[in-house]
């Protein structure tokens, strides 16, 4: 596609949460109005869609150009090829029983509109203008011949979200589906691991290694606990993130053994870095057993902390080699290293579901009008 920070075009944006909705509108990858929020009314439909029509109509009569498109994540299970919003979505009741969203916002302001989960997007924009492109461009100023063209996203705040794009394009599944909440906890049997991936994972298991269930403490109230600027309970604050990454990290290693790309994690509990990726290497790095005996990498490629000078040296380094074409004179480079990279976003999960949005739109409308 296109470079998306030149684009002239005009796509409408919304944060849709389940107490406000943000609107505004993107051109050339950024925000080109200040945001206008109103109140969700999640709980009632008609009042929910009227406050659509009257913030994205909002949006419209403050730009000086026509937008071409309607573009934004929302939460929980849907159709989103076809702009279906329905199923279990705890902050919008309302859309319980399934609403054609699109169709609608479609038929109101006579431009089409794409709506995706918040994890594709976040992965997508990342993809595009974030974490890949990043790091393919590290390797060409290290030197490196190695590129990358798959990406993994993960969400980490109130849910475990996952994003994948693969050779450039948004993986949405055929049934709109790709999920990683749902994978088994790797410390609780029959739990799902969201459990133990998320805001309530952090705040449970602090209340739980400190003795104090009753806390009312934010993640961020305990990753201060752990850096010793807040009264409480330091080792059981730490212990709190690295049981979460550990438990992030084998679901990943599950993921990344079937994708076979780069890791980009996104979410406010990323701040807690330090206490998370630990635990999350080390379940990327753990090892499994065959019934002989044998050990066996959890991940069959290299696991590099890219956030790490000195990995990222490695990284790139790799294992590159020349070796000589049988029968010739002629030599190859061959590097037989297979290695990966995770590392935090620096774009930020917002912004880079809002550079998912808009990208997806323009990509989709340039398909359509090629053919």
């Amino acid at each position: 596609m296109a470079n998306f920070q030149t684009d002239s075009r005009i796509v409408l944006t919304l944060d849709a949460g389940g107490t406000n909705m943000v609107f505004a509108a993107m051109q050339g990858g950024k925000f080109i109005i200040d945001p206008i929020t109103l109140p969700s009314n999640a709980n009632n439909l008609d009042l929910c869609l009227d406050t659509m029509v009257i913030g994205f109509g909002s949006v419209i009569n403050k730009l000086k150009e026509t937008p071409v498109a309607i573009s934004f994540a929302f939460p929980g299970p849907a159709d989103y090829p076809n702009g279906i919003i329905g199923g279990y979505l705890p902050n919008f009741p309302s859309f319980r029983d399934g609403v054609a969203l699109g169709p609608f916002l479609e038929d109101k302001f006579g431009i089409p509109v794409f709506i995706n989960n918040d994890g594709d997007l976040f992965a997508y924009g990342e993809a595009l203008g974030g974490m890949l492109p990043e790091t393919n461009a590290r390797l060409a100023a290290a030197g490196s011949e190695k590129r990358y063209h798959n990406l993994i996203g993960y969400t980490f705040g109130t849910g475990f979200g996952i994003g994948t794009v693969i050779n450039g394009e948004l993986n949405r599944g055929d049934n709109s589906c790709v999920e990683t909440f749902c994978l088994p906890h790797s410390k609780i049997n029959g739990v799902i691991v969201e459990e133990g991936v998320a805001v309530r994972a952090v705040k449970r298991v602090y209340g739980e290694l400190s003795g104090n269930p009753d806390h009312g403490l934010e993640p961020k109230d305990i990753c201060e606990i752990a850096d010793g600027t807040r009264e409480g309970d330091r080792e059981a604050a730490a212990k709190a993130f690295n049981e979460m990454g550990e438990v992030a990290g084998n679901a990943m290693a599950t993921a990344v053994t079937l994708i076979d790309g780069l890791i980009v994690i996104g979410g406010g509990i990323t701040a807690a870095r330090k206490y998370i990726m630990p635990g999350l290497f080390k379940s990327l790095r753990s090892k499994l057993h065959t019934l002989s005996g044998e050990d066996v990498n959890r991940v069959q490629m290299n696991v590099y902390d890219l956030d790490n000078e000195e990995e990222f040296a490695a990284f790139a380094r790799g294992d590159s080699r020349r070796i000589k074409v049988y029968s010739s004179d002629r030599e190859v480079t061959y590097d037989p290293q297979k290695r990966i990279g995770v590392a935090i976003s620096k774009m930020g999960a917002s912004t880079a579901i809002s550079v998912g949005a808009y990208t997806f739109a323009l990509d989709q409308m340039d398909k359509s009008s090629r053919q």
